[in-house]
């Protein structure tokens, strides 16, 4: 792990186009400020690890789970069409 030592109103540069801003230290606490694009999420460790196990959950599927959204799936058309009486004989 890096260690930096930074000050209020001074800046840690990750790559090119990220920006940490030291806004404001306060007893044990500091304040960031963060300049990233758009695609790029930040997010609080503790709610970093609360999404990612609400997406191991959401990616686990029982049968319950899978009987249940059976439910809602159409019924695919018989491939061979509907049953004819076979034609009568003209004379």
């Amino acid at each position: 792990m890096l260690t930096l030592t930074r000050g209020v109103g001074e800046t840690i540069r990750i790559g090119d186009d990220i920006e940490v801003h030291v806004v404001e230290v306060r007893g044990g606490t500091v304040r960031l400020g963060f300049k990233a694009p758009r695609e790029v999420t930040i997010h609080r460790e503790e709610v970093y690890r609360q999404i990612a196990e609400a997406n191991l959950l959401a990616a686990q599927v029982t049968a319950d789970t899978l009987g249940a959204l059976a439910a809602f799936a159409p019924v695919p058309a018989d491939p061979l069409g509907p049953a004819q009486a076979p034609e009568k004989p003209t004379s």
